[in-house]
């Protein structure tokens, strides 16, 4: 099949980049990242705590480093943030030659703050200013939570002219107050005379997750109109997201800021692997195609797109008036939407940090091993 026609390559031929939602160093040695690159149009590469945690307990490529790290002495901690930045910045030079033709738009990779900081403003400020010192690659991307504290990182972070992955947003509330962090940054970083060219933002908007916890509650509900509505709130939501987007960069403020030289920051789709196995498993992909947008898919998610997604254009222009009916329907049956992005933003914190644990019990278990 000729990459022309494939349906990854029509994804972005419609404006959304493929970032792969996956990185161990065995796929960094192994080129597994520039046959994605060549063959699914892979542009981007993202991380966090569960994907490092699932890449050391597997496979030995870890294993030379860890034996010097323990012979150097190094703590636990300073042993993570070795193995992650050395990760980050090995993939990041495999996507340099992206980065460089896009202008910096792509040919990003992201590495996570300790999930442990979700709350804490301060801690996650320093250590997005270490990370991005330690990665050293200008294609880096810090990821900082969009907790109410995250939100000052942000800001802090865009205002130091590093670019920022923000993730764990569920909510188009937060959403907005997102966009805000993130143009107060520029406005800070233009104050300091940072290059506002080269500041780049995504702002991760989680999907299925959604669907998760409004299905459960629509099942306990249990009415042909509950059972109705399943698995449409996701989609809905972000595509109400991009009408937030669209939005956000028609201000004078934002104009303002464009017109000296930044970038939208663009919505990125997270959390994109279908959790119910009814449903298409390419459905938080095909579903929200369109221009602008960054598409951060579990390999899973990617090869199903690549063998049988049908991208029929644009999905998500022209139907908010549609995503309202479903959200509002939601909410008739009694489901709150500001209780569900709550919830999900609380267990989204936690799950992180339960596998950053996962990542220091395994990264103790292999230092003890090699002493």
């Amino acid at each position: 099949m000729s990459t022309e026609t494939t349906p990854t390559a029509e994804l972005s031929a419609v404006g959304v980049s493929i970032w792969l939602d996956d990185l161990s160093r065995e796929r960094i040695n192994s080129g597994g990242i520039q046959k994605l690159i060549a063959e699914r149009n892979v542009v981007g590469i993202t991380t966090n705590p569960t994907i490092f945690a699932a890449a050391l307990a597997k496979g030995e490529a870890y294993d030379a480093q860890v034996a010097e790290l323990a012979k150097a002495g190094k703590t636990v901690t300073e042993a993570v943030f070795e193995i992650t930045t050395d990760d980050v910045a090995a993939a990041s030079d495999i996507f340099r030659p992206i980065y460089d033709s896009t202008g910096g738009f792509d040919g990003r990779v992201s590495i996570e703050v300790e999930p442990g900081f979700a709350h804490d403003a301060a801690a996650t400020s320093q250590q997005a200013l270490e990370l991005w010192a330690k990665v050293n690659r200008p294609n880096a991307m810090i990821k900082i939570p969009a907790t109410i504290e995250g939100l000052e990182a942000i800001t802090a972070t865009i205002g130091a002219g590093i670019s920022v992955n923000v993730t764990l947003i569920f909510s188009l509330e937060r959403y907005r107050a997102v966009i805000n962090a993130y143009l107060t940054g520029l406005e800070q970083a233009k104050a300091a005379g940072h290059d506002l060219s080269t500041i780049h933002s995504v702002a991760s908007f989680f999907v299925s997750r959604v669907d998760t916890e409004i299905n459960n509650q629509l099942d306990a509900i249990g009415t042909d109109e509950a059972v109705a509505l399943k698995s449409k709130a996701g989609v809905a939501n972000a595509q109400l997201a991009y009408e937030v987007f669209e939005q956000a960069y028609t201000t004078e403020r934002a104009a303002g800021l464009l017109a000296a030289g930044a970038n939208k920051q663009r919505p990125l789709w997270a959390s994109t692997g279908v959790k119910d196995p009814t449903l298409p498993d390419t459905l938080y992909v095909t579903q929200l195609a369109v221009a602008d947008v960054v598409n951060t898919m579990p390999e899973k998610t990617l090869e199903a797109t690549f063998d049988h997604g049908i991208i029929e254009g644009d999905q998500v222009t022209g139907s908010y008036a549609a995503a309202n009916a479903v959200l509002d329907a939601v909410a008739a049956l009694g489901i709150s939407y500001d209780d569900v992005t709550a919830l999900l933003e609380k267990e989204g914190v936690e799950k992180f940090i339960v596998s950053w644990n996962e990542l220091l019990d395994t990264v103790t278990a292999a230092l003890e091993a090699a002493k």
